[in-house]
């Protein structure tokens, strides 16, 4: 997988194509807009790490050129631009995904690797299973043991994160960006309480048990019986 970064401060952009690279990806640094905007146009890359506030070009202009050109590869935002209507200007201009300075490089990771599978999904099935759950996407409905199981659009959210990247830990930061779209607060319960929730009508009434606490990590939904 090939990443661009295009990042003008020296510092920031040297630990993220160091952590990236260790991380396994091919990566490419320039710093500024005009440079950032010729790599993406003429080279092939699986995703963009793109500043907003950019050397003769801003990040804006330089996400929808590449927008207007044509090019679909996932892009995340990364700024110190910290405001709602930065955060809804990003997005609602074509980028997938928006991270604010200062940042985890743990979380950042996550988003690459989740904005890499979103982008490699192209047969998506409609219907997600494991073990005797059923995750209807189309219809929004979930089945355990042929019963019907009710959940608020949250719940659903959480599940469908969960059940998409079964098998993988996911961060309580990870999870409480992308189901509630809000930075994480460690001294927020709410990523543990909807956990309880959730369990509670997908888990508790059935064998094997899926969500399952990996202690000062985070939650994985796999079919092994794991202890919890």
């Amino acid at each position: 997988m090939k990443i661009l970064i295009v990042e003008d401060e020296p510092k920031t952009g040297d630990y993220l194509r160091q952590g990236l690279s260790e991380a396994g990806f091919v990566t490419d640094l320039v710093r500024d807009g005009v440079d950032g905007l010729h790599q993406a146009l003429h080279e092939s890359y699986d995703l963009i790490v793109l500043d907003v506030m950019l050397p003769s070009l801003d990040g804006w202009r330089v996400l929808q050129s590449i927008r207007g050109a044509g090019k679909e590869m996932p892009i995340l935002f990364l700024t110190a631009r910290d405001g709602v209507n930065d955060r809804v200007k990003g997005l609602e201009s074509g980028a997938d995904d928006y991270l604010v300075k200062p940042f985890a490089f743990s979380e950042l990771l996550a988003r690459v690797r989740t904005l890499l599978r979103r982008g490699a999904r192209t047969h998506e099935p409609d219907t997600l299973r494991v073990a005797d759950l059923e995750v209807d996407l189309r219809r929004r409905r979930v089945m355990r043991g042929g019963r019907r199981i009710d959940l608020t659009a949250k719940e659903f959210a959480l599940l469908e994160l969960l059940t998409r990247r079964r098998g993988e830990v996911l961060p309580r930061s990870l999870i409480a960006s992308q189901v509630w779209d809000m930075n994480f607060d460690s001294d927020s319960n709410v990523v543990e309480v909807a956990i309880r929730r959730l369990r509670a009508k997908v888990d508790d009434d059935f064998e094997p048990r899926l969500i399952r606490t990996v202690r000062g990590m985070g939650y994985v939904l796999e079919a092994e019986d794991a202890p919890r």
